[in-house]
């Protein structure tokens, strides 16, 4: 018996994972076929709450997959049903760029930066002091105060670039509040979207990703299958010294496809 006999979706993350910067990782294509013809589906999940799920779609035609957007959950997706959900109908101050705007509009959510009764951060790439000093203010009010996902740093062509987990900080400094919920891996929030939209269980699931404190530590506090693939940011030798160890590990998605 293979050890993903009983794995019926596959939780893909991107970067480091499927493609590296703008390039696909050989052999990820033949994954998806493969995955596909045995009767298996798949779903990318991403942290990154600066693009949606059109920006993902259109990148991986690029790279010669041709997906819809169902196929792709990013963390504001996922702060958006959570918002939905827990706060329904409330006015949200949204600390973010236009794509993660896009998705509350699109989920029904109001935005409101004059009296909002709740506070989403992103990973907002059009950042500004005075932006800062606003969501700090309403941090400081007792607003419920959600964030994307917890990551300090984006990965570049040119090294690393502060994200959400460094504005959390900033915030936490001037406000002495960390966020109240985090959605994005290796939290629930974002598995629970997972669950909804592939309607599976959780082990039928397996949460694949390069990462060992994101990707894999989601599989983990989650009850899910994780595999560590070492296509991306995390080498054989800081495998062995994590103290958070995958379920199976392989090179990269292709050398899953004996098992399928």
């Amino acid at each position: 018996m293979s050890p993903l006999d009983n794995i019926k979706c596959f939780l893909l993350d991107m970067d480091g994972t499927f493609y590296l910067g703008d390039q696909i990782i050989p052999g990820s294509l033949e994954f998806i076929e493969k995955a596909v013809s045995s009767g298996r589906d798949y779903l990318f999940l991403t942290n990154n709450s600066s693009h949606n799920a059109p920006f993902y779609v259109q990148r991986l035609a690029k790279m010669g997959l041709n997906v819809t957007k169902d196929k792709i959950l990013t963390s504001g997706e996922a702060a958006c049903a959570y918002l939905n959900r827990v706060y329904p109908k409330k006015r949200v101050y949204l600390l973010g760029n236009e794509f993660l705007k896009a998705e509350l509009l699109e989920a029904g959510i109001t935005i409101d930066e004059t009296a909002p009764e709740v506070v989403l951060i992103g990973f907002d790439t059009t950042l500004d002091y005075k932006k800062m000093c606003r969501v700090c203010d309403l941090v400081r009010l007792g607003l419920p105060y959600v964030a994307t996902h917890p990551d300090f740093n984006c990965p570049t062509e040119t090294g690393f670039i502060p994200d959400i987990g460094a504005i959390i900080a900033f915030i936490e400094a001037s406000a002495s509040r960390r966020p109240d919920i985090i959605i994005g891996k290796p939290y629930s929030g974002i598995v629970e979207a997972a669950l909804e939209r592939t309607g599976c269980a959780k082990n039928q699931l397996a949460m694949v990703g390069d990462r060992l404190y994101t990707d894999i530590k989601t599989g983990n506090v989650n009850d899910m299958m994780s595999i560590l693939v070492l296509s991306g940011e995390t080498t054989a030798e800081m495998a062995s010294a994590s103290p958070i160890k995958p379920t199976l590990t392989f090179g990269r998605l292709y050398d899953m496809v004996p098992l399928l």
